[in-house]
């Protein structure tokens, strides 16, 4: 019986491929294989070091309707030197669970606006897609822009990769723009699967030569509290800690807010000083 193909069993496929491909032979004690190549296994290679049956782990990367276990995924996950954030990515695209996931919303709840409407720094509310559906007035005075963007326009990705003011934002931008999206694909996980999501990984691979080359790498990580560095059209260079936040009561959105670095102390003070009343926007 020829198992069929699911859309998470797929996502799962190229996931475990892309990192079978890059996955050094020398760290495993193996020889140059093909070509002399020095990375990339076969399947039958992993299969044979992950102790599994070839057709077990061909259907994996087939994205075939199986139900591995966790002793099987770990073995995969080892042999592909995965780390822990990546095998989490698996061990979820291979649990059993609904085919659709719900869509996200598409308003904040009103004690999250005003929460974020009581910083005195940027905070804004990101869904599961990373829909922008609500922010205050310090993210109004960081990036005007989203005072003026069209509704479907406003979302975290999609900025990132195709607004050009965004770019003038972040002197790091390489670097952030790789960090958001490996933390985008590990928090989006199955739902990645979702019509919300696939249109927006659609779209933005139409659009953006980047993210079709940084999509393409399948990075996984955590999102971790950080400094992060903005160039204000105005104010210059500022410095904030960028932490984020998951209410227990809106577990599919979260809350982000950039906290004046300890170093950075007037970043607080410009925002205030410049913003004047706005209360910030909603989706």
């Amino acid at each position: 019986m020829i198992r069929p193909r699911t859309a998470r069993g797929q996502q799962l496929g190229e996931f475990l491929a892309s990192k079978r491909r890059a996955q050094p032979r020398a760290a495993l004690g193996l020889p140059p294989g093909n070509r002399r190549s020095e990375t990339g296994l076969s399947r039958e290679e992993v299969a044979t070091l992950a102790g599994m049956s070839v057709s077990w782990y061909t259907w994996l990367e087939q994205g075939r309707d199986i139900n591995a276990s966790d002793q099987v995924l770990h073995a995969v996950a080892r042999v592909l030197q995965l780390t822990e954030p990546e095998t989490d990515y698996v061990r979820a695209l291979a649990a059993p669970g609904p085919a659709q996931q719900p869509p996200p919303p598409d308003d904040a709840p009103p004690h999250l606006l005003n929460l974020i409407r009581s910083f005195s720094f940027p905070a804004f509310i990101l869904t599961s897609d990373w829909t922008i559906v609500g922010w205050n007035a310090g993210y109004e005075w960081l990036y005007g822009p989203i005072v003026a963007a069209p509704v479907e326009e406003r979302n975290l990705l999609r900025i990132i990769y195709t607004d050009p003011r965004n770019r003038e934002l972040l002197p790091n931008w390489e670097r952030d723009s790789r960090s958001f999206l490996a933390e985008f694909r590990a928090e989006s996980g199955v739902r990645l699967s979702s019509e919300r999501h696939r249109a927006l990984i659609e779209s933005l691979t139409e659009l953006s030569p980047e993210f079709r080359t940084q999509w393409a790498e399948q990075t996984v990580s955590r999102f971790t509290s950080r400094l992060r560095t903005f160039t204000h059209p105005t104010d210059g260079e500022l410095v904030f800690e960028h932490h984020r936040l998951v209410p227990s009561d809106a577990a599919d959105m979260h809350v982000v807010i950039y906290a004046p670095a300890p170093h950075g102390a007037d970043a607080t003070q410009r925002t205030t000083g410049t913003i004047g009343t706005s209360d910030g926007g909603t989706r």
